[in-house]
């Protein structure tokens, strides 16, 4: 079958701005997007950059934008996604500086990684290791040891796009699986850490990262057991943290999210942070979120406040 490609290319040294590029080759139904770029590379354009290894899913080098959504090439056939889109457009990892055509600087994605101290860390590193010991984490892990480093999720990542700061997905995914290693020894510095700006409570829970994660790591997912965590060892303080605190509070009393109480509460005692949220009450107000104080309460609040009830003894 003779289909069309379209590249999106860029070469610092003689490109102003990338563009788009059409290739035309034969494809068979075996054919991945992997082995259509190595065609092009060998048949028709030698100057073609991108990477690629192990072409079997696990070294995650040649994570890439096909139609719009990171997938690793040779795991994506050509064929179901021209079925799928009705054409082929490649373009490299998005959020990522692009060296040349697909090849873009991971820097950024390795240094998030590096600021969670991905290994276990004894208190004492001087003492040496008396003998092997076993141990058995693999039913908490939760998947989160399956990540490969494609950086598909940060790529996806919305948060990760407005604030280049943010830990990001992959790098708090691997947060989580250390911190559910019992042979790790500074567990409760690791969760202080992860609760200032742009750590655990900037994640906007898009889902995105979950959805185009190639290992079913579920990063975001990590990041809720990671925020559990921080509240049970008693990392309340954030924003994030007394959102979830005060919520559960608010619906219990109530049997019912109060949307005028829960923004006050979570802000309270923060007088810069309840000012910045008059504009929003105001606009919940004039969309009638704000709910009315002399109304009677709706129906089913009270098995609400049950349930909240049973779960406290």
């Amino acid at each position: 079958m003779r289909i069309t490609i379209t590249i999106r290319r860029f070469n610092p040294e003689i490109d102003v701005k990338p563009h788009w590029e059409n290739y035309t080759l034969e494809v068979g139904r075996e054919t991945t997007v992997l082995l259509a770029l190595l065609k092009i590379k060998d048949e028709i354009d030698g100057s073609l950059s991108f990477r690629a290894s192990c072409r079997a899913s696990i070294c995650g080098s040649d994570l890439m934008m096909i139609n719009g959504m990171q997938k690793l090439a040779c795991r994506t056939s050509v064929l179901e996604e021209l079925d799928r889109h009705g054409h082929l457009k490649i373009a490299p990892m998005a959020n990522m500086p692009v060296i040349k055509d697909m090849v873009v600087d991971m820097d950024p994605f390795w240094k998030k990684l590096k600021a969670v101290t991905p290994y276990v860390v004894r208190e004492n590193d001087d003492l040496p290791v008396q003998s092997e010991a076993l141990t058995t984490i693999q039913d908490n892990l939760e998947n989160a040891d399956a990540c490969i480093m494609c950086g598909a999720c940060l790529s996806a990542c919305n948060t990760f796009e407005a604030s280049s700061d943010f830990l990001g997905p992959a790098a708090l995914a691997k947060a989580y699986r250390i911190q559910v290693d019992p042979r790790d020894e500074i567990r409760k510095n690791r969760l202080e850490t992860l609760q200032t700006e742009n750590g655990i409570w900037d994640c906007v829970r898009c889902v995105y990262c979950v959805q185009v994660c190639p290992k079913d790591v579920a990063p975001m997912e990590q990041i809720v057991r990671l925020r559990r965590r921080s509240i049970a060892a008693g990392f309340t303080e954030s924003i994030g943290a007394k959102h979830i605190t005060e919520f559960t509070k608010v619906v219990g009393k109530e049997g019912r999210l109060n949307e005028t109480r829960l923004p006050i509460l979570m802000t309270w005692g923060n007088f810069k942070k309840m000012f910045q949220m008059i504009p929003l009450g105001i606009k919940m107000f004039i969309h009638g979120k704000s709910p009315n104080p002399f109304a009677d309460p709706p129906a089913g609040h009270e098995a609400v406040r049950a349930i909240f009830k049973g779960r406290k003894k």
